[in-house]
């Protein structure tokens, strides 16, 4: 394991560090990552990693973990250092420069998928990604235009498990849906509506798509007319809902273990 150790704060390889923010890709599809657990994860992937930043701690603690991977540029610096070229402080001592892959094919997801619809929030589509996979559930569907389960803090809100999903971005919501139930699917849509079933009394087939909404608008009337059913969580009377992520939590446990 060759080391490179960093002498200057200015290398140009090493900005990417600092101009990768949360939301942002390069036309390669780098990304970043950065916390122990999470580098460490996506190390046990096929994921391609282009270099990884990181304290000599770092790489003392896990050498056996770095020597599995075939990985040219392993740059070290100082804690101090490291803050420096990225501009902010750090709560960890590693990071990972890495090529986000390609998106799975629609017709290559799983039987059980976790759908959103608009969801703002980047911490919400760690947070989903992560229950989902804790789950089981390894099939994420995302509107494009949405954060990307890649993203910087997604990726650390998900601790990683975002890397051992399958993800899939789609333009076309309702064209997605009806492709979806000409596959089989059926279509649970997360939704207090006056037809709604209680979570408790939902019965769930062998293949199904559980449809998140927006945290504030939550799902429109054109696509709960598309979606077979909609869901409901019982709860205390007065209480209108949950965080969208504690939603998604509480119904797919209940889905998987019907």
């Amino acid at each position: 394991m060759h080391l490179i150790h960093v002498t200057s704060t200015k290398l140009p390889e090493l900005q990417i560090y600092h101009q990768l923010r949360d939301a942002n890709f390069r036309v390669d599809n780098s990304f970043i990552a950065d916390s122990q657990k999470v580098v460490n994860l996506l190390l046990e992937t096929d994921i391609q990693v282009k270099s990884i930043l990181a304290t000599q701690d770092y790489y003392d603690t896990y050498k056996t973990l770095l020597e599995k991977r075939s990985i040219s540029l392993l740059y070290v610096a100082e804690k101090a250092v490291i803050e420096e070229i990225i501009g902010h402080k750090l709560h960890h001592n590693c990071m990972l420069h890495g090529i986000r892959p390609d998106d799975t094919q629609l017709e290559a997801l799983d039987e059980q998928i976790i759908m959103l619809d608009e969801i703002s929030s980047t911490e919400n589509i760690g947070s989903i990604a992560r229950s989902a996979a804790a789950m089981g559930v390894k099939s994420y569907l995302l509107p494009q235009q949405g954060p990307h389960p890649f993203n910087r803090r997604a990726l650390r809100v998900s601790m990683g498990l975002a890397s051992h999903m399958k993800i899939h971005r789609y333009d076309d919501i309702f064209k997605t849906l009806h492709h979806l139930k000409k596959e089989g699917y059926t279509i649970f849509a997360a939704e207090v509506t006056k037809d709604a079933i209680g979570l408790s009394r939902i019965k769930v087939p062998e293949k199904w798509v559980l449809l998140m909404g927006h945290e504030g608008k939550g799902l429109s009337k054109e696509v709960l007319a598309v979606c077979d059913e909609a869901v409901v969580i019982e709860m205390e009377a007065g209480i209108k809902s949950f965080n969208v992520a504690v939603a998604a939590s509480i119904i797919l446990y209940q889905f998987v273990n019907k």
